[in-house]
């Protein structure tokens, strides 16, 4: 008989690898740090939100898995520096930086502000980006891999989440640029983008009753949402050896939303 898909697992494909992930604290981050610790990983976790890290925690710890959590705003440079170097401190390298940390949010053009345009854009962007500028030399000196979360909105245009969209798109070609850059060097750089997922990102996003769902409809899909752990899955995969010629790839996770 086939097993099913979410109870599969591909025993110790992390074992002894020492992997940085963000937004650990609830959704994809949750999954991708309890995956990644159930096949051996030593799991460094940031964010901002410090009683859902201590539940992840908990939960990979009493599964037999490790992780160590740290506070940590990607909004701030100095902070994404200290948290690589804490990391490094305390497991002793860093072969999987995952940037799964982001936020979303529904606002007509006219109405964004300067605070959360740079909100939008220090989460989704600039953390992205410092992050990954610190770990690079402790992934290049072990030969590992990054993931950055992008989304179809970086693939598409979406009305009413211009800022989202914007943040997306750079996340996109960033890892594209990144790529090419250290294409010569034996790391690995990719982007996995979803569609919609099961997550408290999309339960809490407002929708203002002004708008129009037609202009909505065309990046709405066809199929169900992804599961946190379906991303995670995939996230597994990618970050794995087995996935070693992927490099430069965005990756869709879209429920064929983008496909067409």
């Amino acid at each position: 008989m086939t097993q099913p898909a979410d109870t599969i697992r591909a025993v110790n494909r992390f074992e002894g690898k020492i992997a940085l992930l963000t937004g650990v604290a609830s959704g994809v981050g949750r999954a991708t740090a309890t995956r990644l610790a159930s096949e051996g990983a030593s799991v460094f976790g940031l964010d901002v939100n410090a009683d859902g890290m201590a539940e992840t925690q908990t939960t990979i710890e009493d599964a037999g898995g490790t992780m160590t959590t740290r506070l940590t705003d990607v909004r701030s440079v100095a902070e994404c520096r200290a948290a690589v170097d804490d990391c490094v401190a305390a497991l002793g390298g860093l072969d999987v930086l995952g940037n799964i940390a982001g936020i979303a949010a529904q606002r007509h053009v006219h109405q964004v502000t300067e605070d959360e345009w740079d909100m939008m854009n220090d989460v989704n962007l600039k953390g992205v980006f410092f992050l990954t500028q610190a770990a690079l030399p402790h992934i290049l000196e072990r030969e590992g891999n990054i993931i950055n979360i992008a989304s179809n909105a970086g693939l598409m245009g979406q009305a009413y989440t211009v800022p989202y969209c914007a943040t997306k798109g750079a996340v996109v070609n960033m890892t594209r640029a990144l790529a090419m850059e250290f294409v010569k060097q034996a790391i690995r750089i990719n982007a996995i983008a979803p569609g919609g997922i099961d997550t408290s990102l999309v339960h809490n996003f407002e929708l203002q009753n002004d708008i129009d769902f037609a202009l909505m409809q065309p990046y709405t899909g066809y199929r169900d949402m992804s599961s946190a752990e379906q991303i995670a899955s995939l996230f597994a995969f990618v970050a794995s050896d087995e996935a070693g010629n992927i490099h430069g790839s965005i990756i869709s996770a879209d429920g064929g939303l983008t496909a067409s």
